[in-house]
């Protein structure tokens, strides 16, 4: 018998080192999963016009973001840690690029444009897990 459970826990174990990203550790963006939905901006410089405007943008929108747990999370210039970002969304660094990553890790938009709330919050509102949040909110 514990043969048995030593053989099926060093299975298991290596089924789950088998499924884990070798970069999974790495992945700035994990910590976010099931947590909340990340707003990924990624920008050549921090003076880039529509990175500016996406943060003015995110900043009017507050309420609603909190409300969606929707985080603002910045991939500008090309550092180490905008170089992380990008490739674990698998984002080009040309260009301002915005994302909207859902709980689940997946891109859900992709825009070469700033999002306002007018498009970001009911693409959040009819995600199945944004839906069942709200029916379970008082």
């Amino acid at each position: 018998m514990t043969q048995t459970f030593l053989i099926a826990a060093l299975t298991a174990s290596t089924f789950v080192a088998a499924i884990s990203p070798a970069g999974a550790a790495a992945n700035p963006l994990a910590p976010y999963r099931w947590t909340h939905r990340v707003l990924l901006v990624s920008a050549p410089s921090a003076d880039d016009p529509q990175l500016l405007e996406q943060k003015t943008m995110f900043r009017a929108m507050q309420k609603g973001a909190a409300e969606r747990d929707l985080a603002l999370v910045e991939a500008v210039g090309d550092g180490a840690k905008a170089r992380a970002l990008r490739a674990a969304a698998e984002v080009d660094g040309v260009g301002f690029r915005v994302l909207l990553i859902g709980k689940d890790g997946g891109t859900k938009m992709s825009s070469e444009t700033p999002l306002g709330p007018d498009v970001l919050f009911p693409t959040i509102d009819a995600m199945p897990m944004r839906r069942d949040e709200a029916a379970r909110q008082p």
